[in-house]
Parts: C-alpha cells; sequence; structure tokens
C-alpha cells in the first residue's frame, strides 16, 4: 500500500474513508506529527494503491491492512479512522491483536432500513456528478459557493474547507476504481459485528459529529450497543468529517485518547456550554441546497445520457 510518514514519536495509523486518500488527513497530519509517527495510507483501490485482487469487502481491506502492518512490523500500532475507515478500525480492534488505541470517526456501517438505500443512493449519486464535473471542478472547487455545494453533506462549514482539499478529495473520489464495488458491500455486505463488553481492552473512542448527514448521529447508540467498551465523543458544530470542520478538536482526542491520557471532554472541546447550544441555521440550509444540487445534477446526468 502507498502511504506517507510524518513525524516522530510513537507510530499511528491513519485509514480514510471511501473515495478518500491519505490527503483526507492533511488538514490535522502535521498537527498530529509533532507529537508522533503518523502513517497516513491509501487503502487498496484508492489514492496511489491499486485495488485488491478478488472481492473488495471490508473483511478483504481488514486482511489487506493487517498484512500491511505485519510487513512492516507495526502490529499493535494505534490507529484512526474516518467514515468507512473508522469502521475498518472497528472491525480490525474486534478482531484483536492487531491494533492499540483506536479512535473512530463518525464510522459507517450502522444503518438500518430506509437508511441503507438513501445512503446507497446519494453516495451513488454523488459519485458519477463529480465524475461528471472533473474537467470544471478546479473552478466549483475554488468558489465558496461551490464547496457548498459540493460539501454541504459532509461538512458542517463546507465553505470554510480550503479548495486544495476540496479539490483533492473530489480527484480522488472520481478516480477511485473500487468505489463502486465498496459502496455495494458497505450496504449489501455482512453486517458490522461486535465485541462483547470487556474484549477490548485498550482504548477505544467513537467520535461523532452531532451535524453529519451521512452517519446520522443516533446511529451511535448502534454503534455503542455493539463495542460496549467504547467511549463516545460529540463533536459540536460538526458534520461527518471532524478533521475538516473541527480539526483541532480532533487532533486533540486523537493525541489524548491514543496516548493514555484521561481526559474530560471539555478538555478537548474547550468550548463555553452557550456554544454547543446555539445552533446556527445557515449550515443545515447548506445541506438542503447541496442535496437540491445533487437531484438537479442527476436530472442533468439523465437527459445528457437521453440526448446521447
Amino acid at each position: 500500500m502507498h502511504y506517507v510518514r510524518r513525524g516522530a514519536g510513537k507510530p499511528l495509523l491513519l485509514l480514510h474513508g471511501i473515495g478518500g486518500s491519505w490527503r483526507s488527513w492533511q488538514t490535522i497530519l502535521d498537527g498530529l506529527a509533532v507529537a508522533r509517527d503518523v502513517i497516513a495510507v491509501d487503502l487498496p483501490g484508492f489514492g496511489q494503491t491499486p485495488p485488491l485482487v478478488g472481492p473488495v469487502t471490508i473483511a478483504a481491506l481488514a486482511d489487506a491492512v493487517t498484512a500491511f502492518l505485519e510487513a512492516h512490523d507495526l502490529i499493535g500500532i494505534d490507529a484512526v479512522g474516518s467514515s468507512m475507515g473508522a469502521r475498518l478500525v472497528l472491525e480490525l480492534a474486534r478482531r484483536g491483536g492487531v491494533l492499540g488505541a483506536v479512535v473512530s470517526l463518525d464510522p459507517g456501517g450502522f444503518w438500518k432500513g430506509w437508511e441503507k438505500p438513501v445512503f446507497y443512493r446519494s453516495e451513488a449519486l454523488a459519485v458519477r456528478l463529480v465524475r461528471a464535473l472533473q474537467p470544471v471542478m478546479p473552478a466549483i472547487t475554488r468558489s465558496k459557493v461551490g464547496r457548498t455545494l459540493l460539501l454541504s453533506q459532509y461538512a458542517y462549514y463546507p465553505r470554510r474547507v480550503s479548495p486544495h482539499v476540496a479539490l483533492d478529495e473530489m480527484r480522488t473520489f472520481a478516480n477511485a476504481p473500487s468505489f463502486d464495488e465498496l459502496l455495494t458491500d458497505l450496504v449489501e455486505g455482512r453486517q458490522q459485528q461486535g465485541a462483547p463488553k470487556g474484549t477490548i481492552t485498550a482504548p477505544l473512542v467513537i467520535g461523532w459529529g452531532r451535524q453529519d448527514y451521512v452517519c446520522f448521529p443516533y446511529q451511535s447508540t448502534r454503534a455503542l450497543a455493539k463495542f460496549p467498551d467504547a467511549r463516545l465523543y460529540w463533536f459540536e458544530h460538526c458534520g461527518h468529517y471532524p478533521q475538516w470542520d473541527q480539526p483541532a478538536e480532533a487532533t486533540r482526542l486523537i493525541l489524548a485518547a491514543t496516548g493514555g491520557q484521561r481526559f474530560l471532554d471539555a478538555d478537548i472541546a474547550q468550548r463555553t456550554p452557550a456554544y454547543a447550544v446555539n445552533k446556527p441555521r445557515v449550515p443545515k440550509a447548506a445541506a438542503v441546497a447541496g442535496v437540491v444540487a445533487l437531484v438537479a445534477g442527476s436530472v442533468w446526468l439523465l437527459v445528457k445520457k437521453k440526448r446521447r
């Protein structure tokens, strides 16, 4: 697997989400590297790593990550995952003996009923639209309005995501050869298994954005039911990617949780209670605008296909 390595100290593994790459972590990579030897990988079929030979599933990716850690003498490494990568680190923690301390940020895989087709169709439509828009993507990501329409499902503050971070994500999102097959497995494949209480002895923290429109916050209850040894941490004013919306807070949580420190949520958040209570309505409107943009994009694609 292709990877980048920065910093010095105790090793720390970063696993990105579906459609992402090691660049998905660039907002917090240098901050983590101040204290840790950070290893951010491109999972098979994403970024610069070739696809797997055989079916693309969460189990197969977990096997590939385990083989990578064995080859680099990194078994027992602390790990952080985002979205699909967050589910992956939970799977590796469940298996035992692979990882040390784990931070799982907004993990996928805890959908039920209607949530599954909604997730699948929204992601399938998004990737089709992003692929179609690649020729003009640099111009779109340079615009605050463009970033709002593109990222409102994923970020609470889409306008604040830097243009180069947005462009990198949209490039890897569109060009990942394993995206479609893995998306199908996430929805139709084997459900995430849990770990009985007392079986995970290393620190395990599940972080969740209060305004996550991909993995809805109430799904955290299901995650904790399957991983009762986990501690839940809430990111206020945060969407699906804490490393985008709350990078400093995400960095503090990761370093504290994987460093074996005892910490209070208030120390990680470093905000007043009023900040957590007063929630502006603008980002919610932006999310609606993003959904409208996706629908409009799908209509445009269908019309274009029909004309051809």
